[in-house]
């Protein structure tokens, strides 16, 4: 569930904010597995997966690397949780916007961190951010979305063509055109982001911080519109 006290619903559940968040994730995947260790920052699944397979191996050092990762993972959800409070949503007034400035704020820190800085240390912040963005968005209009896991997403919208298809179900359809686009976001971040990185390293972090400036700004736009 997404938290939209003091928020304007159209932009916290739309498309657009949805297409820009999921560029994001899939643009920080690909950055941190191919420049900054080999490790899957926002998707914790790799993680859990590499861990077992070394610790099976008994090489303990490769397990222990990944634990850093989902223990910031953790603690960016318990973040987002503590964002939604009642009292702090009143206090911060626009939760989810804090929510989005946050991951910003973030990622400008790795974006200015020195060259030779640990990968590890910069997997941790970007583990956070993901947790931060997983908890506080996940809806397009009223349908569920995980903007930085695609797994579930691809069957659901599998399950939406084939309710549109089958049963000519209008729903269905309509889901289908919300999660198809979405899904493809995913994968032309994780493109943008395998072809910045090789080419600019470690700076390339900026253009996912640009795209959820942007992401960021649609609420402010929203809200002169209205």
């Amino acid at each position: 569930m997404t938290g939209d006290a003091g928020e304007a619903r159209p932009t916290s559940r739309s498309l657009r904010l949805i297409l820009l968040l999921t560029a994001a994730a899939g643009f920080l995947d690909a950055y941190t597995f191919l420049g900054r260790g080999g490790v899957f920052a926002t998707a914790q699944t790799g993680n859990m997966v590499l861990l077992g397979v070394a610790a099976a191996q008994a090489q303990w050092d490769a397990a222990l690397r990944h634990v850093p990762p989902i223990a910031a993972f953790v603690l960016g959800v318990w973040t987002a949780e503590s964002i939604r409070l009642p009292r702090v949503a009143a206090l911060l007034r626009r939760p989810l916007r804090a929510a989005l400035l946050l991951e910003v704020l973030v990622l400008v820190v790795v974006g200015l961190l020195p060259s030779g800085v640990p990968d590890d240390l910069v997997a941790v912040l970007i583990a956070f951010v993901a947790s931060v963005q997983i908890t506080s968005f996940g809806l397009i209009g009223a349908w569920t979305f995980n903007t930085t896991v695609t797994t579930t997403n691809l069957r659901n919208a599998a399950q939406a063509v084939y309710g549109a298809v089958v049963h000519r179900d209008r729903d269905s359809a309509a889901r289908a055109r919300s999660l198809w686009p979405a899904i493809g976001s995913f994968a032309a971040g994780a493109v943008l982001g395998g072809l910045l990185t090789v080419r600019l390293g470690d700076q390339a972090v900026w253009a996912a911080t640009a795209l959820l400036g942007l992401g960021l700004a649609l609420f402010v736009v929203d809200d002169r519109r209205r």
